[in-house]
């Protein structure tokens, strides 16, 4: 992450005669903050000396270490790309969100609260959050920072964390091998292949990816094998998904040899997110996979689990469909929705239970996934034209 350098060649100091347009824009932010929050904002300098704006408190206008904190506020903000919380020498909390002109620095609005739990305290921690955030909204919107520099800085700071994250859960799992990382992401990462969402897969395949390098680090033979075979799943899932085989196959043997050459992790990285790219590509353009295959894993799930209470989005997630979209395979296939199938292969299994058991009708209508019998009784009539009771009795041999 890059931070605010502190060399003054690289700014340009706020002084009493700052250009107009940026203290008018910070005299309509102030006034508008006032209202919103009830606190007060300050103009600051490179250094964060206060040049415009009322100190919030006596001495703190003057004091090298309150406009040492000002200017690490700034700081911070410039670093995540936005407000950080900290403490000043007088125990006020501040944020801040740096002033920019392009990416040159020019100085900083600053807030200041009384410390939580003090008597004048009047925000949550959560509405200290919410304030911030405000800030920099009003800020952004002023014109007076990069805002797309800023936002930069918050995707970069997302990364680092995630990255992180995927180490810390790598360490406490304690994951005896690469593979035992692996198979734990698989599945999502099969299912949103089949799905076609890119984003989805390319978060999984980075939190695999960090997990793999920190097991296999020191040892890169091992590394470029998993790889290998992690190449092969995603390329099985993505034929399964309906992209074409012999493109695919193309795909990976004109990149193995590259895949030799690689040595460090950021160009296997590259490597193999533009390995997925290629192959949701194939997906894409050769999109004419038979429903009835997409649909068969997914009836099949319901019928194992019949007896309990599944959802279009449970089941659209095995057919590694989006809800939407299963629906819309499920009424085309079956002109039924979702519901009615359901209900359909519930009373199925219960006509099959009243012929061939003896089992009482409240024992058949649990073990069918109907909660109430009188329920069960009224879709068993609507599907058959008769009761449970009327249908065992017409289909049982006579003597019976």
């Amino acid at each position: 992450m890059t931070v605010v350098p502190s060399s003054q060649k690289d700014y340009v100091r706020f002084s009493l005669s700052s250009p107009e347009s940026v203290r008018s824009a910070f005299e309509s932010i102030a006034e508008a903050y006032y209202k919103a929050w009830g606190l007060g904002c300050v103009l600051t300098d490179i250094e964060g000396n206060i040049v415009a704006g009322e100190a919030p408190h006596a001495g703190c206008g003057s004091d090298p270490e309150c406009s040492s904190a000002r200017r690490k506020a700034a700081e911070e903000a410039l670093r995540w790309g936005a407000p950080s919380m900290l403490i000043c020498p007088a125990g006020y909390i501040i944020w801040a969100v740096p002033l920019m002109e392009n990416s040159v620095v020019n100085g900083a609005i600053v807030v200041e609260k009384v410390a939580v739990g003090t008597p004048n305290d009047t925000l949550s921690p959560a509405g200290i959050s919410r304030a911030a955030s405000d800030l920099l909204t009003m800020v952004e919107e002023a014109n007076i920072t990069n805002a797309a520099l800023l936002e930069l800085r918050r995707i970069e700071a997302k990364r680092e964390s995630e990255r992180a994250k995927a180490i810390h859960e790598a360490k406490e799992q304690n994951y005896q091998s690469i593979r035992d990382l692996y198979l734990v992401e698989e599945p999502a990462l099969i299912s949103a292949i089949k799905r076609g969402d890119r984003h989805a897969a390319r978060e999984i395949l980075n939190r695999v990816l960090v997990g793999i390098y920190y097991l296999g680090r020191e040892r890169p033979t091992l590394l470029k094998s998993f790889i290998l075979e992690l190449i092969v799943t995603m390329s099985r899932s993505a034929v399964e998904a309906g992209g074409d085989p012999s493109e695919l196959l193309g795909v990976n043997f004109s990149s193995v040899a590259d895949l030799a050459k690689i040595d460090t992790e950021e160009e296997l990285c590259a490597w193999l997110v533009s390995m997925l790219e290629r192959m949701m590509d194939a997906i894409t353009s050769n999109r004419q996979y038979p429903s009835t295959v997409l649909l068969s894993a997914a009836v099949k799930y319901m019928e194992e689990h019949l007896t309990e209470d599944i959802s279009r989005d449970e089941v659209a997630d095995v057919a590694c469909l989006s809800p939407s979209h299963f629906s819309r395979v499920v009424k085309q296939t079956f002109g039924q929705s979702f519901t009615e199938l359901l209900a359909r292969m519930r009373v199925d299994k219960a006509r099959e239970l009243l012929v061939r058991t003896e089992k009482s009708l409240i024992q058949i209508c649990l073990d069918c996934g109907f909660s109430d019998q009188s329920y069960f009784t009224k879709v068993f009539q609507k599907y058959t034209g008769r009761t449970p009771g009327e249908y065992r009795r017409s289909h049982r041999p006579i003597g019976r």
